[in-house]
């Protein structure tokens, strides 16, 4: 009997994990009726990783009113599996850039301190691990927002509590972690960062991402002080290393993370695969099928798809990609272990008409499948 393992990403703009897997299997059954197969949805760390670990770990979505990178009043979500006690946050959900308008955006004046508060309500349910997606983020605070509102507290060096934003970070003398809810030495956190950007710097965070944020030359420069002077501080009243590759993901949210949460930092898809098992569903399948929106040179960084292919080629197994539209050379796929490639997109049929009827273009499609 075929035993075949569905592994793919989402289609971004047309088609979640979920429906891709169900689009595949039904045109699965009918071209091997006799065949198992297995469906495993997969997020890459970033957007959807804590929707999908949730899914997985039988957890339900939890609401919070919080505050969002303005200090206005929201409800965000997050994820949360009472068996396990573990959540599953990710910053973009209460410190998101998606969650300020165009016009407002500017990275000086947010905070994540809705992510804090975030992580105040799933100590509260009792979670002794928790999963922080860092991505997506309006934020340069370095984390600042998020800790104050587990309990630390900043001056000024008149001893005068600063805001926890941005254009604060310049006035940071000292911090006091006195304060910080006990529970998070009690608990495991874990944050997934897939970037190795230092805390500042040419590509830190204030040169890399803060211009997407909002940032124009006068506000970058005032970020990438204020986050050398963060470092100083941190060094000196707390005795630890704020600055490492990866520090300044998140608007060094991944900095704040690990100084203030002990987190360990490690890279989402590693994460996933090792939550769910992935290498010895991959052991069991004879045919791997994954897939994703666009196959390009962003594929080969460790993003599912290349993921998929690493393991399925370490055990041997056949292995196939389906996509939107592949950018990718036959060379540059078959390095990558991939035996076969099938793209929605061809002569006949435009980007457009493959985002529009994925669906039925991928239940057609796996009728191509050579084994």
């Amino acid at each position: 009997m075929l035993n075949i393992l569905l592994a793919p990403d989402k289609f971004k703009d047309s088609l979640s994990a979920e429906q891709v897997c169900a689009a595949l299997s039904e045109g699965l059954v009918k071209k091997y009726p006799h065949a198992t197969i297995r469906n495993v949805p997969l997020a890459d760390g970033g957007e959807g990783t804590s929707e999908l670990l949730t899914r997985y770990f039988n957890g339900t979505t939890v609401k919070v009113a919080v505050s969002n990178p303005l200090f206005e009043p929201i409800t965000a979500t997050y994820g949360y599996a009472a068996q396990e006690q573990m959540a599953f946050i990710e910053m973009a959900k209460a410190s998101g850039l998606v969650l300020v308008a165009k016009e407002k955006r500017n990275p000086l004046y947010t905070t994540t301190y809705g992510t804090g508060q975030l992580i105040k309500d799933a100590l509260d349910r009792g979670a002794r691990k928790i999963l922080l997606g860092i991505g997506g983020s309006a934020t340069n605070d370095a984390g600042m927002g998020m800790a104050e509102a587990l309990g630390a507290q900043f001056f000024n060096q008149h001893r005068q509590k600063i805001k926890p934003t941005g254009e604060h970070l310049i006035h940071l003398h000292s911090i006091d972690a006195s304060y910080i809810d006990p529970r998070v030495k009690e608990t495991e956190f874990i944050a997934l960062c897939d970037v190795s950007n230092p805390l500042y710097g040419r590509t830190g965070a204030a040169h890399v991402y803060a211009p997407q944020k909002g940032a124009d030359d006068k506000a970058i420069a005032l970020l990438e002080e204020g986050i050398k002077n963060y470092e100083k501080v941190v060094q000196n009243t707390l005795g630890l290393a704020a600055d490492f590759p990866g520090a300044g993901a998140g608007g060094g949210m991944a900095s704040g993370a690990r100084v203030f949460l002990h987190a360990r930092i490690t890279k989402g898809m590693d994460y996933v695969i090792d939550a769910l098992q992935l290498e010895e569903k991959i052991k069991q399948a004879d045919l791997v099928i994954t897939g994703e929106g666009k196959i390009d040179r962003q594929t080969l960084s460790g993003k599912v798809v290349a993921a998929i292919a690493r393991l399925a080629q370490q055990h041997h197994k056949k292995m196939i990609a389906i996509c939107g539209v592949c950018e990718l050379s036959e060379e540059q796929l078959r390095k990558m272990g991939i035996h076969q490639t099938i793209s929605l997109t061809d002569p006949f049929t435009s980007r457009a008409e493959a985002v529009k009827n994925a669906t039925a273009l991928l239940r057609e499609r796996v009728s191509e499948i050579r084994l």
